[in-house]
């Protein structure tokens, strides 16, 4: 018979398995392309029982996203540490993995998901995921050396994601930019953060 009855760990389990879970589906097939029920499939559960944890996907989607986060940062620190590479050699390639995340399992937010999400989202709550995104790409900044301040920060924010939401928009929301183009636009776009974030470096090194 199903079990009917579940421990706080039971619940706090399954919970994290959800988020995980729907972390992993969209990291390699998108955020679109995910749906509720192969998420709560790969857990195991039943979709009323989802909906214990979660009001809507857009809700699971701002945990996972949250669980990223330390990933990410995880994974500039190792290409920071890699000897194979040189520091815009390590900083390019975490721009690049961002862009095309799909292919390195990094979750992404189109245009038309972060405007979904906005619309989900209480005050408190975009609150709180706006200071958790500061944070984020604040330490990102500091593993590749930098001592930002807060308007660094911004925009290093704002021209980081133009450039992933860009490559992901062309050609679907996008039409009228040139999708034979839009690798060497990408392309062209990293190296120019790349170039302005060196120049931030040796103005701003981090101090030890």
């Amino acid at each position: 018979m199903p079990k009917v009855a579940y421990s706080e760990e039971d619940r706090a389990r399954i919970r994290k398995e959800l988020v995980e879970a729907g972390l992993e589906l969209m990291s390699r097939q998108g955020v679109q392309h995910t749906t509720v029920e192969q998420i709560y499939k790969k857990v195991g559960i039943s979709r009323t029982f989802f909906y214990s944890f979660f009001s809507t996907k857009e809700d699971l989607i701002v945990e996972a996203l949250y669980l990223q986060q330390p990933k990410i940062i995880a994974y500039v620190e190792r290409l920071m540490a890699d000897p194979a590479l040189d520091w815009r050699g390590a900083v390019r390639q975490f721009l690049y993995s961002c862009c095309y995340g799909e292919r390195h399992g990094i979750a992404v937010l189109t245009v038309e998901e972060q405007q979904l999400i906005f619309k989900r989202l209480s005050k408190e709550s975009y609150e709180t995921f706006r200071e958790k995104q500061r944070r984020l790409f604040g330490q990102i900044l500091e593993s590749f050396g930098i001592q930002a301040d807060v308007e660094d920060v911004n925009l290093f924010t704002n021209i980081s994601l133009t450039v992933m939401i860009v490559r992901r928009a062309i050609p679907d929301t996008l039409p009228l930019f040139v999708p034979e183009a839009a690798d060497a636009a990408i392309e062209f776009q990293i190296n120019a953060i790349v170039d302005a974030l060196e120049k931030l470096r040796e103005q701003k090194p981090r101090r030890n």
